[in-house]
């Protein structure tokens, strides 16, 4: 009624103790607990003030029910805990983060990998990203989850974005993987390595890489993604070659058996079934695709082009039939695209719901600003042998002759030494995209995409457009 006061209403959303109370939690102690969070500036006070505020909020998600069986009350009631822990993470992260990165890493001696960091993490501040244990629990079809990895999201956002830190965490990204140190004599010796999911084989002066996930038109996965890096690595530190080589093998889909198609992007139907962790993504994108783009972080000098640098070798992409949303974010880091004309590219993020990578800072430099947001925004897609298309590829081929085509840019690239080429590729990176650049790229884009994986419009995206619910795995 009018005038009546707001704390008889159970349905004023503005009231803490009805949104606690309607939801089956303790009212008083829910009201208590929403007052904001202060800190004081002082490392050890706020963090120990934070994890009890962050425990706080997990017991109270623990009398929920699980997602999918939460009546709205009880969805009002997560999303306000949630909201409210991760504000309390952003701003202790604001004051923090620099001291708790390098307690981490040991006054940057160390480099931990982004999976290893954020585990950490969740040991040094309890409460501040999740453990394992929570990550295992929170599983399921991805519309069921709760999200708890958005807040290692978080974490990694502000490590990246402070510079000095933001740097450390690029470098130790760009480091070479344990398993291709181990594996490189071997592959020296041999000439092949086939991982399953990845193969690399030297052909003459090339070091050549094939995504292999036949099923699934060699899209990428969480089963895909260490291998084909680890490859990724050994071809650019292979001594004996001079230049690498991404393609994607043949496949077993009836419209395209017997014939190589690059790369579908992400697995879509894992996507959906919650088989893709979020940390894919950022170990992706600063992990092999920037691996291709700057080369491998490998000795005492750090990435940096001005003051450092890296292993590196020109990347040629053989593109067969199409590159789909990943696939085509590869492109955008080659050095030289070889493409069949017949084939395409495209960039579904709108049909998906997420964020494409790191092909919203790198498409306009191609493309221009216009056509890229018609791509990301809008499904634009781009046909390899069109003016569009030449923009982004370098040489258009007859589907059946694209391998010699590739053959014959590798004899071009090599025939007369490729010594200048490192030289050169540091040189244009400077203009167009510094490290510092994407590191600053890469701090909105961990936080951004963590909220957009866990999204319901992505689960409404990918049962409207793929039909995932009745995708089998």
């Amino acid at each position: 009624m009018e005038g009546s006061s707001t704390k008889n209403n159970p349905a004023d959303q503005s009231d803490p103790k009805a949104i606690f109370g309607n939801a089956g939690l303790p009212p008083k102690s829910g009201a208590a607990w929403m007052k904001a969070l202060t800190f004081s500036g002082h490392y050890k006070r706020d963090a120990a003030a934070a994890t009890k505020y962050w425990r706080e909020a997990a017991a109270f998600m623990a009398k929920l029910p699980n997602k999918p069986k939460r009546n709205k009350a009880q969805q009002l009631a997560a999303g306000v805990i949630q909201l409210n822990a991760r504000s309390a993470r952003e701003r202790f992260l604001m004051l923090h983060v620099d001291r708790i990165y390098r307690q981490l890493t040991k006054n940057l001696s160390s480099f931990k990998r982004v999976d290893e960091l954020c585990h950490d993490a969740a040991k040094l501040v309890p409460g501040l990203t999740p453990t394992g244990k929570q990550i295992e629990a929170d599983s399921g079809l991805q519309g069921e989850k709760d999200g708890v990895a958005i807040d290692q999201g978080i974490f990694l956002a502000h490590a990246l974005a402070n510079a000095e830190t933001g740097m450390h965490l690029c470098e130790a990204m760009l480091k070479p993987k344990p398993a291709a140190i181990e594996l490189g004599s071997k592959f020296i010796a041999d000439g092949m390595i086939d991982f399953g999911p990845a193969r690399v084989e030297r052909q003459g002066k090339a070091a050549i890489v094939t995504i292999q996930n036949p099923r699934y038109l060699n899209a990428e996965d969480a089963h895909t993604l260490s291998d084909t890096e680890t490859a990724a690595d050994i071809a650019i530190l292979d001594p004996m070659s001079e230049i690498c080589v991404l393609r994607g093998g043949k496949v077993d889909h009836p419209r395209y058996r017997g014939r190589n198609v690059f790369c579908a992007g992400i697995n879509l139907t894992h996507l959906y079934r919650g088989m893709i962790p979020y940390l894919w993504y950022i170990e992706r994108d600063m992990g092999i695709v920037n691996k291709i783009f700057r080369g491998v972080a490998f000795g005492p000098n750090g990435p940096d082009e001005v003051y450092g640098g890296t292993r590196e070798k020109p990347w040629i992409c053989q593109l067969d039939t199409f590159a789909i949303g990943g696939g085509c974010q590869y492109l955008l880091a080659m050095d030289y695209v070889v493409a069949g004309s017949d084939a395409y590219m495209t960039l579904p993020a709108r049909k998906e719901g997420i964020i494409p990578g790191v092909a919203n800072l790198r498409m306009t430099r191609f493309v221009g600003a216009r056509a890229a947001r018609q791509a990301i925004m809008m499904d634009r897609r781009f046909d390899c042998d069109t003016p569009e298309g030449r923009l982004i590829c370098d040489v258009i081929a007859p589907p059946g002759e694209v391998a010699a085509a590739v053959t014959k840019t590798i004899e071009d690239f090599t025939s007369s030494g490729v010594v200048s080429a490192a030289g050169n590729r540091r040189a244009l990176r400077v203009g167009e995209e510094p490290l510092d650049l994407f590191r600053r790229y890469m701090a909105v884009y961990c936080r951004e995409q963590a909220y957009c994986h866990y999204s319901p419009a992505l689960i409404a995206n990918l049962e409207r457009h793929w039909n995932a619910a009745n995708r089998k795995i």
